[in-house]
């Protein structure tokens, strides 16, 4: 049954809204795929907080010209294309999809948009082997732990070396 134009409209809204709050997305070509992988890329991508979401390429133009995004021309894109949206995480995405490509061959990143501007396939790849944002954070803060532990160490350490010369004085006396 073919859409009425409002929920057209409300599709587009949608898709609008979702490519604004997206801080990466990630084009896939899906077609080989089973319904059964699909539904378990679905799965993976729910539970990092990624949106896999199969809309019409002449929609995805309109939302993508609405955003300002440009270079993205889904329409020069060969066959059926997913959009992996990432909300919190720029690397996510491209993570996700590349890891869940390594099982399933049939699985391909032909794109995506990072900054408002279209990367092609291997800057997707190259995404995808950065760190997570978590992850980026804990190292920094790590970097910023280490001098202050080092610190407390050597001044710990002058203060341990007293009372191991205050103990060897006391056992000289003692005996």
């Amino acid at each position: 049954m073919a859409k009425t134009r409002k929920e057209k409209e409300a599709a587009l809204q949608d898709l609008v809204d979702r490519v604004a709050r997206a801080k990466s997305l990630v084009f896939v070509n899906f077609d080989k795929l089973k319904v059964k992988e699909i539904e378990e890329l679905r799965k993976k991508c729910r539970e990092e907080g990624v949106d896999y979401l199969v809309a019409k390429k002449t929609l995805m133009n309109l939302a993508f010209k609405e955003q300002g995004i440009i270079g993205v021309d889904s329409k020069a894109i060969d066959k059926g294309v997913a959009t992996v949206f990432g909300y919190d995480d720029e690397v996510a995405p491209a993570r996700i999809i590349q890891s869940y490509a390594k099982d399933h061959e049939a699985l391909v990143a032909v794109g995506g948009v990072l900054e408002n501007n279209f990367v092609d396939s291997a800057k997707i790849v190259e995404l995808s082997k950065l760190p997570s944002r978590d992850q980026l954070i804990a190292k920094v803060v790590g970097s910023i732990k280490a001098p202050v532990s080092g610190f407390v160490n050597v001044l710990s350490g002058n203060l341990r070396g007293l009372v191991y010369i205050l103990n060897s004085i006391k056992d000289a006396k003692i005996n």
